[in-house]
């Protein structure tokens, strides 16, 4: 990509804040011209001094000196005003650009990462996302804040100090701007040096963010393996590959600056010489050559300072690349208008046909699948690892897509739905809870956020939680914790159930519910189940077949296929593949072979 792609679109995206750009840039310009007013002033002071009422103001009708001194200092007065004003408003502008872009950024890149289906988060590692989200989008924010305006005033001052050059001598000006257009070049050409770096500084931290969200995640796992070691060995080496990514280019960019001044002193040395020789024959005037050499070093600290400006710019172009990127990633999940209403949604079935999935670079678990769950009823599913009862659940909320068949349900192809119609009307207890950094009472809430203190309880209550929450010393306020780890294994799955009620939505898929908990806490999940799925379309996956063992209907998936089906006393009369796994769950037999 060249080096305008990242910049035009990132001005793209920034379209609809045009009207602000160009306010903020107007006012940069004025200010860096007002800047540049006070060398003009010097050389006019100097002209009087030396030539009283022969001076450029006295050809102007201001004969005597101490008034043209007295215009002068009023002059100062205006002009210094004009460029703490118009410093003010640029400053205003450009940081408040800067925090709207970015939060505009955030938000939307964070809501277009939501809308992917599940295989796109597959494909990336969850700290390189956050690296993204926060990093890259914040990098972009310093530039905003300051380097747009570091470049228009570089910009400007080269202009105007090369305009008042050529207006007072040609001579002077042809060998005092000629380093200017190698600068330039120059500059172009480091830039298109550094971009390539800092990609690789980005790509390095991304990869750094995502082993240390992973350890900070699991620190328990490793603590318990003691293997903090390995996994400090482990950051050290993406640590150190971030300092060489960073190391290559600080080697590039720190060069700049003293390159420029190389240059410039050229052009300072050109001013001197040539300005101070033409003075000395008198074809220029003291107070002009007093502009010259002022107007010289106003020219020289701007342009010192371009290396750090475009540095800068490198690392908010890289960030800007990869935040645009995932911005303009597809969203593979696409979705229809259908919005049945409830009545619809609760009498009908949910029918798999002739389904076909598997996962990118493994092999099929679908082939010509077919299924269907009963409205009204609950439908157990059990199975081996990798037969497919996770995925069944995430075809049935389109967190994937099958390669081939249809899953309809009241009477419409899920694609047809309206995403949060289709997800609207399932409620999900996953066998990783999630829950919030916040109380108990908000966890639950989380459900159906218009929900009323008193229906929370309720929802608590059927879920038998009620008495645990009620048992902690802040009760319902009581703050879970990152993930919810300031409570048990079994207080974390009936806040999750509790959550669920709460929804109240026509199907309820349990995948897993009951597997991390001890056998009185699995009784008492059991009770709330058998509650809360009575006249509802139930589907539950379990490990542990005593939490279906009442089911209506229970499926056994082996190998992506229904081989058993039936009620539970059914399935054990056929002493096949579930009556063995309940005699090895029972104690019956002690190996399964």
């Amino acid at each position: 990509m060249s080096e305008a792609g990242p910049f035009k679109r990132l001005l793209s995206y920034m379209r609809p804040h045009r009207g602000t750009i160009r306010l903020a840039s107007f006012c940069s310009i004025l200010n860096k011209i007002w800047d540049l007013a006070p060398p003009l002033l010097i050389g006019l002071a100097v002209d009087v001094v030396v030539l009283r009422e022969d001076s450029l103001l006295a050809s102007l009708g201001v004969t005597d000196p101490w008034h043209q001194l007295v215009l002068l200092s009023v002059l100062t007065f205006i002009i210094w005003g004009l460029e703490s004003l118009f410093e003010y408003f640029y400053g205003v502008l450009w940081r408040n650009l800067a925090q709207t872009v970015q939060h505009e950024l955030r938000l939307d890149t964070f809501d277009h990462v939501q809308k992917q289906g599940m295989g796109w988060f597959d494909d990336r590692q969850k700290g390189d996302i956050l690296a993204i989200l926060n990093d890259d989008i914040n990098q972009l924010e310093r530039f905003l804040d300051k380097g747009a305006n570091d470049l228009l005033q570089v910009s400007t001052t080269v202009v105007v100090v090369g305009a008042v050059f050529l207006l007072i001598s040609w001579q002077v000006a042809l060998f005092a701007v000629l380093p200017i257009p190698i600068i330039v070049w120059g500059s172009f050409r480091y830039q298109r040096s550094l971009e390539p770096r800092y990609a690789r500084v980005r790509e390095a931290a991304g990869r750094m963010n995502a082993l240390l969200e992973n350890d900070l995640s699991g620190m328990s796992t490793v603590q318990s393996f003691t293997a903090e070691a390995h996994e400090l060995a482990r950051v050290e080496v993406l640590s150190e590959d971030y300092r060489a990514a960073n190391r290559e280019a600080i080697r590039l960019s720190a060069a700049f600056t003293p390159l420029i001044r190389m240059a410039i002193l050229v052009g300072f040395t050109a001013t001197l010489l040539l300005g101070g020789w033409l003075t000395l024959e008198g074809t220029l005037a003291i107070g002009a050559y007093s502009v010259l050499v002022f107007m010289t070093q106003r020219l020289l600290w701007p342009l010192t300072r371009l290396g750090e400006t475009f540095d800068l710019y490198q690392r908010a172009m890289a960030s800007s690349t990869r935040v645009l990127d995932v911005l303009g990633s597809p969203i593979e999940i696409t979705q229809g208008e259908y919005t049945p209403a409830r009545t619809e949604v609760e009498g009908s079935d949910l029918i798999l046909q002739d389904i076909t999935f598997g996962y990118p670079g493994r092999e099929r678990i679908f082939d010509a699948f077919n299924l269907s769950f009963k409205a009204g009823q609950t439908t157990g599913v059990v199975g081996s690892t990798g037969a497919g009862k996770t995925t069944l659940v995430r075809l049935l909320l389109r967190f994937a897509e099958p390669q081939s068949g249809a899953i309809s349900w009241a009477g419409e192809d899920l694609p047809k739905w309206q995403l949060e119609a289709l997800r609207s009307s399932i409620a999900l207890v996953d066998q990783h809870i999630t829950l919030f950094p916040t109380s108990i009472m908000e966890n639950i809430r989380y459900g159906r956020p218009s929900a009323d203190d008193d229906e929370v309880v309720e929802a608590a209550k059927i879920a038998e939680a009620f008495e645990f929450v009620e048992a902690l010393p802040d009760q319902w306020d009581t703050m879970v914790g990152e993930g919810g780890h300031r409570l048990s294994g079994g207080q974390r799955q009936r806040v999750a159930i509790a959550r669920a009620v709460l929804k109240d939505a026509p199907l309820l898929i349990l995948d897993e519910a009951t597997s991390a908990v001890d056998n009185e806490t699995e009784a008492a999940l059991q009770r709330s189940i058998e509650r809360i799925s009575k006249g509802r379309t139930t589907i539950i996956i379990a490990h542990r077949l005593s939490t279906i063992r009442r089911a209506d209907r229970i499926l056994v998936l082996d190998e992506g296929a229904i081989a058993e089906e039936g009620i539970h006393e059914a399935l054990l009369d056929r002493n096949e593949i579930y009556a063995r796994l309940w005699s090895v769950q029972t104690g019956a037999v002690t190996e399964f072979k």
